[in-house]
């Protein structure tokens, strides 16, 4: 019997919005095998569950061993749930699927200081158990502890897909914070988080309007930029760090926000200069890093916000802004391919991560490996 060929990547990026799944083909066993998209769909949290991982997001959450525990069984079954879904949507056997990648939700992220970590709950064993699949999980712990950032992980995969000869490109995906992957027409791949994206536009927006996201960037597009509130915000002393750099929602939350608020901001205003934040940190970021930049190309939950995308394009004025979709590939899948191809390079014995982005001491073979 043939071995399996598709894997299933699994992750729930930053703002908590739904855990998305992808199923994912290869057309060998090689490094070199080129991945497809099967089966891509995101299927959504619990409603308790999720508001309470979007306030241990903030600076101030504590928990208990106990609670920490027991969040860690919940989000690994809300994974499972998600896993054998897709497989059902997909009409595919587990027995079809090599090995599922399991990013996991990410809690908290310290790359720095004499005990560096970045910490990601659900647990694998209980994915491994419900689904009968092989899982692969922690991924970021092993480049962490080579003196890396463990983010971001994806670079490798935009590589691989996105790489154009002769061409700058950089890969942006907007998920709850926007990260880079620099495709130079020659030299190395590097790749840096570049603050908020759309984690501090969702939480104002659920705040304010009731509602998990700004659809289409209507709040936003409501108000006016506060410009002394984004001078404000933009003196961040995190946005003028030298890449390798990562992030999180502990960094950029509600409560940093306010710490900057003058008082009497109308909350659309407010929103307006949260999108401003992401499109202008966004551009400064790219400007000082790879000016030669021909084409943007953007992926993740972002590139459905019209108004983020033309604050982008207009921050951005001499290069080509545009969605993965042009270029075949799904934006809202791209993060849950990674983690698919990065199980198979886990498996294989093979490096998953890319010393120039994340900063590690080399190339190491990520993650821990939880037999079916």
């Amino acid at each position: 019997m043939a071995r399996p060929r598709s894997f299933l990547g699994l992750i729930s990026g930053t703002s908590a919005d739904g855990i998305d799944a992808a199923l994912v083909d290869f057309d060998g066993d090689g490094a070199g095998a080129r991945p497809a998209l099967r089966f891509a769909r995101t299927y959504a949290w619990d409603p308790a569950l999720r508001e309470r991982l979007v306030a241990l997001g903030q600076q101030d959450a504590h928990l208990t061993l106990d609670e920490v525990g027991e969040l860690d069984v919940a989000i690994g079954q809300a994974f499972a749930d998600a896993a054998l879904s897709a497989l059902a949507d997909a009409s595919m056997e587990a027995a079809g699927v090599a090995a599922i990648g399991s990013h996991g939700q990410t809690l908290r992220h310290r790359p720095h200081g004499a005990l560096p970590f970045s910490l990601q709950l659900g647990c694998a064993a209980t994915i491994a158990e419900r689904t009968g699949i092989t899982t692969v999980a922690g991924f970021r712990a092993r480049d962490v502890a080579a003196g890396g950032h463990g983010a971001p992980l994806v670079p490798a995969l935009h590589a691989a897909l996105l790489h154009e000869r002769g061409e700058s490109r950089a890969v942006l995906n907007l998920g709850g914070i926007a990260n880079f992957t620099l495709l130079p027409a020659s030299g190395p791949v590097r790749g840096f988080d570049t603050g908020p994206a759309n984690g501090l536009m969702d939480a104002w927006c659920l705040r304010h309007r009731g509602e998990a996201y700004d659809r289409g960037g209507a709040f936003a597009a409501s108000g006016q930029v506060d410009e002394a509130l984004l001078a404000r915000l933009l003196d961040e002393a995190w946005f003028a760090l030298p890449p390798p750099k990562s992030t999180g929602r502990d960094q950029f939350h509600l409560g940093w926000v306010e710490a900057r608020l003058a008082g009497g901001e109308s909350p659309a205003d407010v929103q307006a200069t949260l999108l401003a934040l992401t499109a202008r940190s966004v551009a400064d970021a790219l400007r000082a890093t790879q000016p030669d930049t021909a084409r943007v190309i953007a992926c993740g939950g972002g590139v459905h916000n019209a108004a983020l995308m033309a604050a982008l394009a207009a921050g951005l004025p001499q290069m080509t802004v545009e969605s993965s979709a042009a270029h075949g590939l799904d934006p809202d899948a791209i993060e849950a391919m990674a983690f698919a191809w990065l199980a198979r390079e886990t498996l294989a014995g093979r490096p998953g991560n890319l010393a120039s982005v994340t900063g590690a001491g080399g190339p190491r073979i990520l993650g821990a490996i939880h037999p079916a």
